[in-house]
């Protein structure tokens, strides 16, 4: 009689502990092709066979930490919109077609049944002024179908005005020529044919000297409330500087820029532009832009400690008197000085750049060099004077509003926009007030609507059609199922059926893998029909 001995594992415990997991290498495969390591579960039900099964969709994110896969697709994606609008030879045709005999005669449906609920209102019928509206929303909807944008006017009567401000420049501020904005946006041609476009670089303007490394020579004269107020408007005094040029240029001009953080962790922006521009234009609208912003005054806090308003079950009061807090409208009809004024920094970097050249390529590199990076990743602080100014301006950040709907004004004794009992005085969930982020815009590619004609799902789009197209010139079709007969659910937290991410992702590779081999066989073949027959 023999008796088996288990052979021991080799090598020691430590050893054995640096070797792969499974997944791990699960997760490495599907980076190598090109699958998302972090896709959600999606349950799909086929309305004409019945069958149910679930998909791994992918996550979509933009940065390469989280996902490498969604984020290098992503800035692939954008590379082909910023390159197909650059330089751009033809107008593109954005008229729009004229309003269809079905779209009319539903709008004037529409604004009897808008007459009927006001008159409804006026009567206080609340029941058929519920029906009304229901009615109305669904028109509104078939109106959508029929291919109706923008929006649609509220059935309810008009609510209060905003309070007029004066439109006459500031003193500070030069003038500015002004033209009659043409329709259109593509530039001026120059003779042999070329047609140059711009790459311009816009910075916000200094708040004390700075050392290499981006940190103030002197954080107590360094203005870090300046400098969070700039951060949190910088969008809204870009969209001021293309009003600008606009109107100073005398054409629609179209962009393709992206947001970046710099050393000192202030904002600033590279966008391509398409056309050219003189710089001396270019440094004239910048010196003479900048944003007032007509907002409560937010320089002094009233609730600077731990005591803060209350919630009384309809509003915020103070926690003493129990006085109700300063409405927003009311609020703003008091102010008679802009709380705030932004500019851009007098430094302003611009080139002219040719379609179709290597500048071209790189400069296009270079404006999404950093899209799969997150801003914390592009800010991060290796040292103990940036840790330091990083935390200063977070600090800043935290008492600093970043719109009418920041719960961080009721520190400041005004009761916000959609206040409700679940808002905390002081603390906002916006992207300006996180560490991560140091107050930068959350989006970080700003398009204009006539830059290539398409949007993200169109250039999706036109990508998928070509592989399609490729694989059927060598007989390989895939068919496609009609989205009007797929059911899409969520997958419910815990459900037993769903399969775990190992098994999807290693169906997701499988299914890659073969797609790869087929599109290789396309291009291929695609080559070998596209070379000359050697002469004999």
């Amino acid at each position: 009689m023999s008796t088996a001995i288990a052979s021991a594992p080799e090598g020691t415990r430590a050893q054995r502990m640096r070797q792969p997991l499974a997944f791990d290498v699960v997760t490495a495969t599907a980076e190598k092709y090109g699958v998302c390591v972090r896709p959600f579960t999606m349950e799909v039900g086929d309305l004409d066979t019945g069958e149910l099964r679930h998909v791994a969709v992918p996550c979509g994110s933009t940065v390469e930490s989280v996902c490498g896969p969604c984020a290098r697709k992503a800035r692939a994606l954008r590379m082909v919109q910023c390159r197909e609008g650059w330089h751009m030879a033809e107008e593109p045709d954005f008229a729009p077609e004229p309003p269809s005999a079905d779209q009319t005669e539903l709008m004037a449906y529409r604004a009897d049944l808008v007459a009927a609920y006001r008159e409804a209102v006026d009567q206080s019928q609340a029941g058929d002024a519920d029906e009304l509206r229901d009615e109305i929303h669904s028109v509104d909807d078939e109106l959508r179908a029929l291919g109706v944008r923008g929006r649609l006017p509220s059935p309810d009567a008009v609510g209060k005005r905003a309070p007029k401000r004066s439109t006459k420049r500031r003193q500070d501020a030069p003038n500015l020529p002004r033209r009659k904005v043409e329709k259109r946006t593509v530039g001026r041609q120059y003779a042999g044919g070329f047609r140059p476009s711009m790459f311009v670089t816009l910075t916000c303007d200094s708040y004390g000297p700075v050392r290499g490394d981006g940190t103030p020579v002197d954080f107590r004269t360094y203005d870090y409330r300046r400098a969070a107020r700039d951060a949190v408007h910088f969008a809204s005094l870009i969209d001021r500087w293309w009003q600008n040029l606009r109107r100073v240029v005398g054409w629609d001009v179209q962009y393709f820029a992206t947001v970046e953080p710099q050393k000192r962790a202030a904002p600033h922006l590279h966008t391509a532009i398409r056309g050219s521009i003189p710089h001396e234009v270019l440094r004239q609208v910048t010196a003479a832009t900048y944003l007032q912003v007509w907002w409560p005054p937010h320089d002094e806090l009233v609730y600077p400690g731990s005591v803060v308003p209350v919630w009384n079950g309809e509003q915020f009061v103070d926690p003493t008197t129990r006085q109700p807090l300063t409405a927003w409208a009311d609020a703003v009809d008091q102010v008679e000085a802009p709380a705030h004024v932004s500019t851009f920094g007098a430094q302003v970097h611009s080139k002219g750049i040719l379609g179709g050249t290597e500048q071209a390529g790189r400069h296009i590199g270079y404006l999404t060099k950093y899209l799969m990076k997150s801003t914390g990743e592009v800010i991060e602080s290796t040292g103990d004077r940036q840790r330091e100014h990083h935390d200063r301006l977070h600090d800043e950040l935290q008492i600093t509003p970043c719109s009418p709907r920041c719960a961080v004004w009721l520190l400041y004794g005004v009761q916000p926009l959609g206040a409700t009992s679940r808002t905390t005085p002081g603390h906002c969930k916006g992207r300006a007030h996180r560490r991560s982020t140091l107050g930068l815009p959350g989006r970080r590619v700003l398009v204009s609507r006539k830059w290539s004609g398409k949007t993200l799902a169109d250039h999706r789009a036109d990508r998928k059609a070509f592989v399609v197209q490729a694989l059927a010139e060598v007989g390989v079709v895939k068919e496609q199922p009609d989205p009007k007969r797929l059911v899409w659910h969520k997958v419910k937290p815990g459900d037993p059926t769903v399969p775990p991410r190992a098994h999807l992702l290693m169906h997701a590779i499988s299914e890659r893998i073969r797609w790869r081999a087929e599109y290789d066989a396309a291009l291929l073949a695609a080559n070998v029909s596209a070379t000359p027959p050697i002469a004999a």
